[in-house]
Order: structure tokens, then sequence, then C-alpha cells
């Protein structure tokens, strides 16, 4: 059973590619300090790799106090079996209460080997998290357990899941669900460095070369986005939703069901499937607005949302909601934004 007065850490794990920190940890830094404190416990992160080192620094800027530090030849790219294998003998040896990953390829292949291997819980998706309390059925009053936030039964309910007698509390969280810390350049912290047994032996395989596709659209990063759904119409029609975005200097993106539909390539995915944003401004053109679709962009400062069902789910979310064809308004927002954009400042005195 579960020790009440358990007070182990809450973990972080950093993940890393080529010697550059992720996003999804850092913005994980922002929760993780949030349960830590409630918790009055340390919160630590857990940095993997080869000569990666200096990185540390940038995670206790982000907030941690404690960086677990294992450096191998072996762990310079990631692989399952090692990765697992060192994160195991680290929770092992320092008991934490609480990991939490990032839910990206990386994490979604990792935690579930390592939630396997120790014979723990593990909540994928998580849009959330939480501490609180839970009262059993037979009675028992457990504190201080993790709220375990995350979309179910595909998107139409949100589920609230615990775990009070597996340890540690383990979770995957979506990208960018958190916002980014603003980071404190004279946060200093501890750096504890562990040293591992690896072999080929422990590699599922042998990484020759390393090649990465570049995303041809970074929609975490953008500041506004112009979104279209299935009720763009078609692909050609789908031009509408790139034009408005060029007037504007925005990202063009999409729901699920207009990537399947193939008006434009997975990358501009936004949704429970696809990409989490938070722009300053967020305008949704012929989108429903699918609980999925919500789950990933609900967050955004300011959204508009064009549609021609005034019942639409979307305009639950948004901040202005404008009723009607698209293929009529969307034209119109383009002519004014140009007329706007090319009209010849005024004459000083008129």
């Amino acid at each position: 059973m579960i020790d009440v007065n358990r007070q182990g850490e809450v973990w972080v794990f950093a993940e890393q590619h080529r010697g550059r920190l992720e996003d999804t940890p850092l913005e994980l830094m922002s929760k993780g300090r949030h349960l830590a404190d409630i918790l009055q416990v340390q919160l630590s992160a857990v940095l993997l790799g080869a000569q990666v080192k200096p990185l540390a620094a940038k995670l206790f800027q982000h907030g941690a106090d404690k960086v677990y530090l294992v450096e191998h030849p072996l762990l310079e790219h990631y692989q399952p079996n090692s990765y697992a294998k060192v994160i195991f003998e680290l929770v092992h040896k320092y008991k934490p209460q609480i990991v939490v990953y990032g839910a990206t390829a990386t994490g979604r292949d990792l935690a579930p080997r390592i939630a396997s291997a120790i014979k723990a819980g593990l909540t994928a998706d998580c849009t959330d998290l939480q501490i609180g309390d839970h009262k059993t059925t037979n009675g028992e009053l457990h504190k201080n357990l993790l709220f375990q936030i995350r979309p179910a039964f595909g998107g139409n309910i949100i589920a609230t899941i615990i775990n009070f007698d597996r340890w540690p509390q383990m979770a995957t969280v979506r990208e960018a669900v958190f916002p980014m810390p603003t980071p404190d350049t004279t946060r200093k912290g501890q750096i504890i460095e562990e040293k591992t047994e690896l072999s080929q032996a422990d590699l599922a395989l042998e990484i020759l070369e390393e090649h990465t596709r570049p995303k041809k659209v970074n929609l975490k990063a953008a500041r506004l986005i112009v979104a279209g759904g299935a009720g763009v119409g078609s692909k050609e029609n789908f031009r509408l939703i790139w034009d408005l975005a060029n007037c504007l200097g925005a990202a063009p993106a999409a729901t699920r069901a207009a990537v399947d539909l193939g008006y434009i390539d997975h990358d501009h995915q936004v949704g429970q499937t696809g990409t989490t944003v938070r722009p300053s401004l967020y305008i949704a053109v012929g989108i429903s607005g699918a609980i999925q679709h919500q789950a990933g962009m609900s967050q955004s400062q300011k959204i508009v949302a064009i549609n021609n069902d005034p019942q639409a789910p979307i305009f639950d979310v948004a901040h202005y909601k404008i009723v009607g064809n698209l293929n009529e308004i969307v034209p119109k927002m383009i002519k004014a934004i140009k007329e706007k954009s090319f009209k010849e400042p005024a004459t000083a005195g008129k």
C-alpha cells in the first residue's frame, strides 16, 4: 500500500536531442514547480545524453532544484532500452513520488517501458495535472495524490485518473498545454551525476546516421494562426486559408478532418492528435469545433470563428463569432486587410 507520508520528489524527464532541450520539458517545469511547491518537495529534472551537462543551467533557470545527470556515449541518441534502463535505476534509487514526461514521440515510447518495468501506473496524453485527496470505497483517505486529467472516450469527456497504490505516479503530458515559464537567470541548483553501465547489448539497434525531416510549419511558435476545417469544402477552396494567413503573416493550420481529406498535410494539424497551440489570435474557418480540436486550441488568447451554422460548437469557445458563408466572408476579409496594408499614410495636418 501507499505510504501516506511519502515525500519523494517531483521529476520531469528533460528530453533533449542533439544537445538541445526540447520545449516540452521546459513547459512541464512550470506545472512541476507548482506541484512540488504544493507537496513541499523538490522539483528535479532527469537529463540523459552525451556531453549534455551544460543544459542543466537552463533547467535550473526554468524551475528545477536538482538535475539528475547521466552521461554516456551510448546515450547520445535516444534508444528505448538504454534510456529505460537508466531511468529505472534512478527511480529505484531515489524513489520520486511523481514522474512526468512530455507526450512527444520519445515520451510516448519511453514512459510505458518504465511504467511496466517498475509496475507503476501511467496516464497518457494529460492536459492538466493537479494535487488532491481521494477516499477509497473502504473509507481509506489518501492525501496529496496526483490527479491526472485527460480527454477520454474520443474526447467526449474529461477524465480524472488517480493512482493511490502504485508509485511513482506517472503521466505523459501533451505539448504546449502549459505556458513556458519565464527563465530566471539567477537560479542555481544541484547537479547529481550518476554513472551507468551500458553496452551494445543494451541497445535495440545501432544508429549509423540520424536524419530529421524539419516540419514545414512551427505552429507552437506562431502568434497568429488561420485554421480551416472540412467545411472549407475542397483542397482548391482551402487556398482561401492560405491567402488569409499570408495577408496576416499567420501560420496556416487545419483540423484532422481537413488533413484526412487531403486539403493540407499533417504538419499543420491542430488538435488532440495534432499540435496544441496558444497563439495571440486563432481564426477558425469552416471548423465545427469538435472537442478533439478544441483540446488543441481553446487556450488561444483570442478566437475568431467563421461558420454558417449558428449552433456550431466552435462558437462555444470563440470570442468573436461570424455566422455566414466563408466563401463570401473570407475574401472580404482579405480585401479589407490588403486595402489597409497598402493604404497611403495620412498627410500630417489633415
